[in-house]
Formats: C-alpha cells, structure tokens, sequence
C-alpha cells in the first residue's frame, strides 16, 4: 500500500452529526444514480428503461454491445425516442471487458450518430478516444457530454498513477472523466476516493468505480466524496460490472440520496460479510432518528490495514465480525475491561475529538440474555429470581471471538462451561482461561455426563450457502434441554429444526443478533436504541 493511500480521507469539515431527516428529505448529494440496460432487443430495453424510471433512476447506461441484431439508424432513433430518462450510450468492445467483436469503425460510427441524434452522455475508451474525437471533427454537439473511460481488472495503481491517468484522460477531450479499476484489498478504494475530491476541488467531473465485492464502498461513498454518477441494477446479479449494487438496496437499504459530505460512515467488518443483516437494521434505525450516518458492508482481509487506511473521524465506528474479533482487541487504543478479559472485540467506536478507536464486545449481552429468555420462558420462571443458567453445565461449541465471549458469559453467569472445538488445543486455551473444561468437537457425539444441559454453537457451520451442515449429530443433542445458535442466515439453521425435534427449547442467532445491536447503537449514536424498531425490522426478516 502506497503512503498515500493511508488518506485522511475526511470530506469537508462535518457538520452536526444529527439533522431532521423525514421521508420528503432533501437531497443531500448531486450524484447521479444509472442503470445499465442491457438486453438482446431494442424492445427489451425500452421495458427496461420504463423499469429504471419507476424504481427512481437519474439515467440509463444503453449497452448497444448487448444487442443481438443491431441496426445502429433505426434503433438509436427509437432508443433515444423511447427513453423517459437522459441517456449513456456505450458500446464496449472485448478487450475493454464488453461484448463487442468486431472492427473499430462501425463501433465508433454508432457512438457518434448516438451523439447527433440526441443522445446526452457518450462513454468512449481513452485508448481509441484520439480517433473518436477525430471523426466528430469538432462536430460535438453541445447537448452531449464526453466520458472518456478506463477499466483496469488486475488492480487498483498508486494515487500518483491514478492522477496520471485522470490527466491523459482529460488531455483526450473528455467532459467527464470515468475510471474503473479493481479491488484486491478494500484499502484499495481509498485511493479512488482520494482521487475523486482531488479532481472535485479541481472541478473535474469524475465517475470513480472500484470493481468487486471489496469495492462496493466505492459505488455507496461517492455520493459523499463528489463522484459524478454511480450504478445501480435492476436485477441482483445481472450487472454490467462486478460489484454493481441494486438501485433499491442503493435508494431503501443505503439511502443514498441522504449521503452528503459530513456524512459519517459506521459498517460491518468481515469475511464473508455480504450476508449481514447489519445495515438493513442500522441503517433504517439511523433514519428513523435522524442521524446523518450511512452503515455499509466491509470485506476485509486484513482488519489493522483497515483501520490504519480509513482513519478520518468521519468513519467513526465498527460492528466487527468472523474472523475478525480477536485482532481487533490489538488494533485498539483502548479496549473495554471485559472485551480485554474475552479476548474478542465486536464493536469499534473511533472518537470523535482525537481519532483514537476503543474496542468494546456487545455479542456475550446479546447471547446470554436471549439464552436466559429462553430457558425462563421453557422453565415458566420470572425474571426476578437469579439467572436460569447458574449451575448448569454450559456447552460452548468453537474457540474463536463468539465462543471466547458466549464462554465469558456464561462463566460470569454461574454456569460450568465446556469448550468444544475442532483442535483440542485451542479449547484447552479458552478453558484455562474462564476456568472450564475442554473436548474436541468429536468427542461432542458421546458427550453426556449430565441431561439438561446447553448448547451454544458459536462457529459459522451451517451458514449460508452450506445450510446442510451441522456441528454436532441429531443422536447427541438428546441430553440438552436447550440449543442456540449464533448463525442466523438462515434464521432456523440444520442445528436447530434437528435440537427442536429432539426435544430441546432453540433459542436463534437472530435474537442475539439483535440483542448485541442495541449497546452497538448506542456506542454509535450515544442515543438509546430504538429496540421496537429492531425487532419489527428483523420480524419481517
């Protein structure tokens, strides 16, 4: 990573964090939101342009390389014709990661009747813009503007490469500059956004994109940073680039319009992560009590690089998780009394008057009070008397952040507590720790000193896609009286319906899920936490 990139990425100096947001808001950044419209028929595509202006696009990117029988004339006319919004023409070839192949002539002639006939944005490869601009002869009609582009699909280059090529292509004529370029690391974005303001306070209108799901941030964030425009699909996964987000998860899930550049940025670190229901809950909840905040998914390979790239105040805290809890106690400045003594950390507030992070664990709060739930309402006991889980023996499956904090919980809650794992030496670790015994996950299947007891799975076995597996056998969660667990994608995991079918209370990952988000909002907004709201959002989930 070039010292560059190690950005203050801070935006102009913040505003009140809090402003009255209600549903008629105003819009708080000018970037644009296209779709791609990318079909084998002109007919298609007129259907689809409909679609994008219902669901609230700005503009529609027309990808003339995906047509099957293309009379560039007559279907340009229509498409223009038809389009209820303003239009991108493109027309990419192979070798810039479009469909066309064939010669270069008749691919520019198209872009340049797309622009006499009317169209508004033209999108030309720097590599043949020379010979675009050559054909128009100064022709360029003044309703149209140029994007010159560049698509790098190995990488993302250093910040002084990036400016390089910012140059050359503005030097080609463009209006618009547009690149494209690679995540390998989601540290690899900061650079895209710190060209991104140069070139804004250099009034240069910029569309900076970073491809896959590391740089998903890229397509969200430059609504704060000044980018030009961003893509949105109409599909899921049909997308004409990798890493191309929804236009609905960009309007509803992100509210991307209420981004401005004293937004601050809080989102869930981990690998793999795109199948966290965080942001659906944090962000519906920022803006329900209107903080100017946008919460996004973060895939990160390496947690301290992380933190030390994106270090304004303005990204201003972290859910943190698999598997990613225990390095995160390091990265701290300081770290919560017992965070320290569970060795794991789920939550990550950066201060707002100096930038130092404190590391605090939310996940054993969570967990243990929707286990204690379960087993009062199992047992028909109140909430008065002592918790429900002293005295019985506590199984805790896995040795990583989750089980070190389910294990600490327990403990402190007068269970006995086992620590089962795949590699007995891990779990001998923990249970030295916390004062408990350790098994390997194999020695689980003939594990039953005692009945009644718990289990508390706390591995990502049984998550999506692999929702088949299981950690322990439907024969050995007879002796339990009650099973969670923390996976909650699907809500009822193969661990589960099989506890449930042998006779056990379940008590789901969805409930500590929630659970640990509370104190999360509250360390993020210093506001209490909206707890009806969380649990009608998670209810229709």
């Amino acid at each position: 990573m070039d010292s560059a990139s190690n950005v203050l990425l801070a935006s102009s100096p913040s505003a009140a964090a809090v402003v009255g947001m209600g549903s008629g808001a105003v819009r708080r950044n000018p970037t644009l939101i296209c779709t791609p419209i990318m079909a084998d028929s002109v007919d298609k595509m007129a259907i689809l342009m409909a679609e994008a202006k219902s669901v609230g696009a700005d503009l529609v990117e027309i990808r003339l390389d995906s047509l099957k029988d293309f009379n560039p004339n007559s279907d340009i006319k229509t498409l223009i014709l038809h389009s209820p919004l303003p239009t991108l023409f493109t027309y990419r070839p192979m070798w810039e990661g479009g469909q066309y192949n064939g010669d270069e002539k008749p691919r520019l002639d198209a872009l340049r009747l797309a622009m006499e006939l009317g169209a508004d944005y033209i999108d030309v490869e720097l590599k043949v813009a020379h010979e675009f601009n050559d054909l128009l002869r100064g022709n360029k009609p003044g309703k149209c503007k140029l994007i010159v582009s560049s698509h790098n699909y190995e990488n993302t280059p250093s910040v002084e490469e990036l400016g390089n090529l910012v140059a050359r292509i503005q030097a080609a004529g463009a209006d618009i500059v547009k690149i494209a370029t690679t995540a390998l690391d989601i540290s690899d974005v900061a650079r895209i956004f710190q060209i991104t303001v140069h070139s804004q306070v250099r009034s240069v209108p910029i569309i900076g994109l970073v491809m896959g799901e590391r740089g998903l941030i890229s397509r969200i964030l430059c609504a704060k940073f000044g980018g030009y425009l961003t893509f949105g699909t109409l599909e899921s996964g049909v997308v004409s680039a990798p890493g191309q987000p929804t236009i609905k998860d960009l309007l509803d899930l992100y509210n991307f319009r209420q981004i401005g550049p004293d937004t601050k940025v809080f989102g869930i670190i981990g690998k793999p992560v795109g199948h966290s229901k965080s942001p659906l809950l944090f962000n519906e909840a920022f803006k329900s009590v209107g903080i100017n905040g946008v919460y996004v998914h973060l895939l990160v390979d390496d947690i301290a690089r992380f933190l030390q790239t994106y270090s304004s105040t303005d990204f201003a805290g972290f859910s943190c998780t698999i598997p990613h809890k225990e390095d995160a106690v390091k990265c701290c400045d300081e770290v919560h009394p017992v965070a320290k003594s569970i060795g794991a950390v789920n939550c990550i507030i950066r201060r707002q008057n100096d930038g130092k992070l404190f590391g605090y664990n939310t996940d054993y709060v969570g967990a243990i009070s929707a286990i204690e739930e379960g087993l009062r309402a199992s047992q028909n006991v109140s909430d008065t008397v002592g918790s429900p889980l002293s005295g019985k023996l506590f199984v805790v499956i896995g040795a990583g952040g989750a089980g070190k904090a389910l294990a600490y919980g327990a403990k402190e809650k007068g269970a006995r507590v086992v620590i089962a794992n795949r590699t007995y030496e891990r779990a001998k670790v923990l249970a030295d720790i916390i004062g408990g015994a350790a098994i390997t996950l194999a020695d689980l299947e003939n594990f039953h000193p005692e009945d009644g007891m718990i289990l508390a799975n706390t591995t990502s076995i049984g998550m999506q896609p692999k929702v088949d597996e299981t950690p322990v056998s439907k024969n050995a969660l007879r002796s339990y009286s009650l099973v969670f667990d923390a996976v909650y994608t699907p809500k009822i995991t193969r661990l589960l319906r099989e506890a449930e079918e042998s006779g056990a209370k379940i008590v789901t990952g969805l409930e500590m899920f929630i659970g640990q988000a509370y104190e999360q909002f509250e360390r993020f907004t210093e506001l209490p936490a909206p707890k009806e709201l969380f649990q009608k959002i998670m209810s229709k989930y």
